[in-house]
């Protein structure tokens, strides 16, 4: 039983970091109708600068997260404007294959500015042992848990309430009337942009503070994509949901049967779950009349 609840927490705790970068891929496709398949990689270099930061303010906490944050802010928007802007009017499938050429320079880039060998981002938190349930849990495992509950509330709170939040729905809904109505589109979509990148880059630091920082870590995107297809992909707090789901069963797979099961887990859930419902857990039904 002990051995159940241990996997389960610490599957939920690896879901937790799926959900965060799952929801960065809903919020750019809610705003802008693409799939960034260079998220992963987006939250790598952030997670990267985070740890260049750190051995230059010697490893204090509170900068390495304001410089992260305020990296990740301009390196979103920077790609929106360099990268995703000019192809505005340009079929969608051109675009998804420019996030996906944008994907491998970042992986790249990696090794070329720093190295392709696995640090460790020490900042003085994060990696202290605690007991929950009868489990042993590492703090950051309990920190990206609750970052990703409370960035779910506020997700909610700023689509219902916020009016750049109605503004952002109004364009993912249809954004010629959302343009006569006086919302500015390309403003929403450098807002997503920017939003996104802060989500996946703060889920990048935690991983590579409680696991290990690496070129392997492009593959938080790979993992994570499922998750939003399960939770779905205009569903920003499914997509949340969509994080525990994947990383609870791969955890209990990789556990119970086999960890080579395990990497290809999310993808079996995929099928399962849009034969089932094609629009995702909570994803909108769309009906398009021909």
């Amino acid at each position: 039983m002990s051995y159940l609840i241990e996997l389960s927490i610490s599957g939920l705790a690896i879901g937790a970091i799926y959900g965060l970068i799952a929801m960065s891929f809903a919020v750019i496709f809610k705003a802008t109708g693409i799939v960034n398949f260079a998220q992963g990689e987006i939250s790598m270099i952030i997670a990267y600068v985070a740890w260049t930061i750190s051995s230059y303010v010697d490893g204090n906490p509170f900068l390495v997260a304001l410089g992260a944050v305020v990296f990740a802010i301009a390196f979103g928007l920077l790609i929106e404007r360099l990268v995703i802007r000019p192809m505005i009017g340009e079929p969608l499938f051109a675009t998804i294959m420019v996030t996906i050429g944008l994907a491998v320079i970042l992986r790249s880039s990696v090794v070329f500015l720093w190295d392709a060998y696995p640090h460790a981002l020490d900042i003085g938190l994060g990696r202290g042992i605690v007991e929950v349930a009868g489990a042993r849990m590492r703090t950051g495992q309990i920190a990206v848990l609750v970052l990703l509950i409370l960035t779910m509330i506020g997700f909610f709170a700023f689509f219902r309430y916020s009016r750049f939040g109605v503004a952002m729905r109004a364009v993912a809904s249809d954004d010629r009337t959302a343009l006569l109505m006086g919302v500015s589109a390309a403003r929403v979509q450098s807002v997503a942009w920017a939003a996104a990148a802060v989500i996946s880059g703060i889920a990048g630091v935690l991983f590579a503070i409680v696991y290990e920082l690496s070129p392997s870590m492009f593959a938080l995107g790979l993992k994570a994509f499922p998750a939003t297809i399960v939770g779905g992909l205009d569903s920003v707090i499914g997509s949340a949901f969509g994080g525990l789901v994947i990383g609870g069963i791969e955890n209990l797979t990789g556990g119970y049967i086999s960890p080579a099961i395990k990497e290809v887990a999310g993808f079996v859930i995929i099928i399962v779950i849009l034969m089932v419902r094609p629009f995702g857990l909570f994803g909108e039904k769309r009906i398009e009349r021909v």
